[in-house]
């Protein structure tokens, strides 16, 4: 019983942080006006929406493999895309107790990688995804502060990159720990961290081809939002899109919520409204938005049935019938 509440209170908690935002948002719009935009979008539009949306899971597949091949790991392009397609789904539809970026971990260990670099991979994919984010907006910044010179708070994108760059520094040199240490498991995982980090971040081919791709997919993704609002009739243009979308991807990133609901339309909201964009239209595009992205990932729950999702399902209830019945400290990375 502990344990299933254990497991199940974070995800209580970030459903509280979206419903509770989603609430504050829809109190300070007119539910008529937004529901009226909605059923009058462009069909064309939404699915070409769509489209991208498709798009951005290839782009996500390939920079993930890309991270892969930069650690030497042996991992075909057509598994990589069927286990990133699956941790979409997870993600996007599924964002229950089982995350994707577990799902993909589990589903590349038992495709014989070993388990230090499915969790690595992840990691510096991740980890890659987010710095290409910060230097997208640091990059279209300019941009915004020309249509927008008030604009508060203009500091906190370059200090971030400034952050993400010591970040990744940091876990460069984690193996300079203590030898005293390297007895612990899990010291030995980020010694393993440590190298799999100057592999993709400091060899040139790797990290920029790599970084190029994650790029393209933040551009790709505003471009989405970009077809969403013509479609809806908003009156905005790519450029709005372009430098609006990136801080709220990056918003999106924080761990509180379920999917990024609330934290989205939130940020959506406000980004949106230094523009001139309505409110209750903000709310729509970032709602339609979401559900674009649920819909496009759907086809990985049956991937996921076909590469042994069954298996998995089961394999994780029995781990936790064994914990309950013989506790155990968590598994540390070998």
């Amino acid at each position: 019983m502990k344990t299933l509440a254990k497991r199940w209170l974070p995800w209580i908690l970030k459903g509280g942080i979206s419903f509770g935002l989603i609430a504050w948002v829809l109190s300070k719009i007119d539910l008529a006006d937004a529901w009226e935009q909605a059923t009058s979008i462009d069909p064309m539009m939404a699915v070409l929406a769509v489209a991208l949306m498709q798009a951005q899971i290839a782009l996500g597949a390939v920079r993930w493999g890309m991270v892969l091949r930069a650690l030497d790991a042996v991992f075909t392009w057509g598994r990589t895309f069927a286990v990133y397609f699956i941790g979409v789904f997870f993600s996007l539809v599924l964002p229950g107790a089982v995350g994707g970026d577990a799902v993909r971990m589990w589903f590349s260990r038992r495709s014989g990688l070993s388990l230090g670099t499915a969790v690595n991979s992840v990691v510096l994919e991740r980890a890659m995804t987010v710095f290409a984010l910060v230097l997208l907006v640091c990059l279209t910044q300019p941009i915004l502060l020309e249509r927008l010179p008030d604009l508060p708070g203009v500091w906190v994108f370059p200090v971030l990159l400034a952050v993400c760059v010591l970040g990744i520094l940091t876990l460069a040199t984690l193996d300079k720990l203590p030898e005293s240490l390297h007895r612990w498991r899990l010291v030995r995982g980020l010694v393993q961290l440590a190298g799999d980090t100057r592999k993709l971040f400091f060899h040139p081919g790797w990290s920029l081809s790599t970084l190029l791709v994650a790029l393209v997919g933040h551009v790709n993704l505003s471009m989405t939002v970009y077809l969403l609002a013509s479609g809806l009739k908003i009156d905005i243009d790519p450029l709005d899109c372009l430098v609006l979308v990136p801080p709220v991807i990056l918003v999106m990133t924080l761990p509180i919520s379920i999917a990024g609901w609330g934290v989205r339309e939130t940020a959506m909201v406000t980004a949106f409204g230094f523009v001139g964009v309505a409110d209750h239209s903000a709310l729509v595009l970032s709602v339609l938005f979401g559900i674009v992205g649920m819909v496009t990932a759907l086809p990985g729950g049956l991937v996921f049935l076909l590469a042994g999702g069954k298996r998995m399902e089961a394999e994780e209830l029995a781990a936790e019938d064994s914990e309950g019945k013989h506790p155990s400290p968590p598994a540390a990375i070998p």
